[in-house]
């Protein structure tokens, strides 16, 4: 829950308050768009994955806003942040978006959250609790990969050259890139969600996008799985182009922590714009255990 203290602000600037970045003197809440809501005494956080925003979340929100307090934010490198705040210095591995997201919650006093991340926004959820163990009472991983490249006894899903051509496409023309990657990440055949999602792709900056791809293809967590303490609960698409099931089945068995499978009766690698109604169902399980 949050300790004690009379009000939340996170719209006032304070010189106490985080930076995004030793350089700047910008308030890290007001740059990365966070946004308290909702209505029950305890925490939970959605944090989005790669080429979205916290407005993936829409369809989802209305079913728990009555009952937790949410926190939302937009990852740095989201098209609704401003782009100068992307320190292509900084944001080279993933620690620095675990950063942002402990200092979010320092900064809003939170003591004890749960926590729900999509993609890479589920691995920067495993990192923090990793280094702050005590503040994490659950986590939730949607379409979670520590690793997208295939190896000697591992399918991540990815050859090294296949990532290598994806590179080439989003440099080359990045639009023609959007246009064809968000139908194939989507999966189901849900063309609203195919437009949202092409609409945040869009909205990133073409060079950000690349840089941010090119750290979480070339990151490998595997090593650290064993120690999460924290429970989690896995929730993976039955057919993602971006995560084979496969994956789920080996964080399931690596993970330190006390941990459930949830396969759903879906495609996509985005299931919260294309399936909401069956992911709050699999939410609700979750948060509940």
């Amino acid at each position: 829950m949050f300790s004690s203290s009379p009000s939340i602000n996170h719209t006032t600037k304070s010189p106490f308050m985080p930076t995004i970045s030793s350089q700047m003197g910008i308030n890290l809440l007001e740059a990365l768009n966070v946004r308290v809501i909702g209505n029950g005494e305890n925490i939970l956080v959605f944090a989005h994955g790669f080429g979205t925003d916290q407005s993936a979340w829409n369809r989802i929100l209305p079913f728990f806003i009555p009952h937790f307090r949410i926190i939302l934010y937009d990852l740095v490198c989201a098209g609704s942040v401003n782009p100068d705040y992307f320190d292509f210095r900084r944001y080279t591995t993933l620690d620095s978006y675990v950063d942002d997201l402990l200092n979010i919650l320092d900064a809003l006093r939170v003591d004890r959250c749960a926590y729900v991340g999509h993609s890479v926004s589920a691995m920067i959820g495993i990192l923090a609790s990793i280094r702050r163990p005590e503040l994490f009472t659950k986590l939730v991983l949607i379409g979670a990969s520590p690793r997208f490249l295939n190896d000697n006894d591992y399918h991540g899903g990815f050859e090294r050259g296949e990532i290598e051509e994806v590179f080439t496409a989003m440099e080359a023309n990045y639009e023609a890139w959007v246009s064809g990657f968000a139908p194939l990440a989507v999966g189901a055949d849900v063309p609203t969600a195919v437009r949202e999602f092409s609409r945040t792709l869009f909205n990133m900056r073409p060079d950000i996008s690349l840089f941010v791809c090119r750290t979480v293809f070339n990151s490998d967590l595997r090593g650290l799985l064993g120690m999460v303490r924290a429970p989690c609960c896995i929730i993976q698409s039955a057919k993602d182009v971006s995560v084979p099931v496969k994956v789920a089945t080996y964080l399931k068995t690596h993970l330190g922590g006390r941990n459930t499978v949830e396969i759903l009766r879906t495609e996509g690698h985005l299931p919260h714009l294309s399936a909401p109604t069956l992911l709050v169902q699999v939410l609700r399980r979750a948060l509940s255990r």
